[in-house]
């Protein structure tokens, strides 16, 4: 796939614990994606967040939160990082869970695979 000049960033941030299923939601929004064809995704792991609820989730050894903030981010073409949410929103049933999800413009500079890399 070919991936460069400007392009959509979706951000989804949701919490270590939402699941879709047995699975972690996280690990089921990157998989959906990959199925779905998006050019890339990534997640990271917060250590300290709060949201709508004002609840704060750290990852301080003497908090009790075990819910960890979670980003997973996602870059490929405008129109498809839209038909994707749309995809999401239908699989998932997006509302009934907490979190956000935003997006905007990047210009992709560089897009190719490890020379090394695998697959998994």
């Amino acid at each position: 796939m070919k991936l460069e000049g400007k392009s959509q960033v979706l951000r989804i941030y949701i919490g270590s614990l939402d699941k879709a299923g047995h699975k972690p939601m996280y690990e089921s929004i990157v998989l959906e994606a990959k199925k779905f064809g998006i050019a890339g995704a990534s997640v990271f792991r917060g250590v300290l967040a709060y949201g709508a609820n004002s609840i704060l989730h750290s990852a301080k050894i003497w908090e009790l939160s075990a819910d960890l903030p979670i980003i997973i981010e996602m870059v490929d073409q405008k129109g498809k990082i839209e038909a994707f949410i749309e995809y999401l929103s239908q699989k998932f049933d997006i509302e009934k869970f907490g979190g956000m999800m935003t997006t905007y413009e990047v210009d992709v500079i560089t897009y190719k695979a490890h020379k090394n890399g695998k697959s998994k």
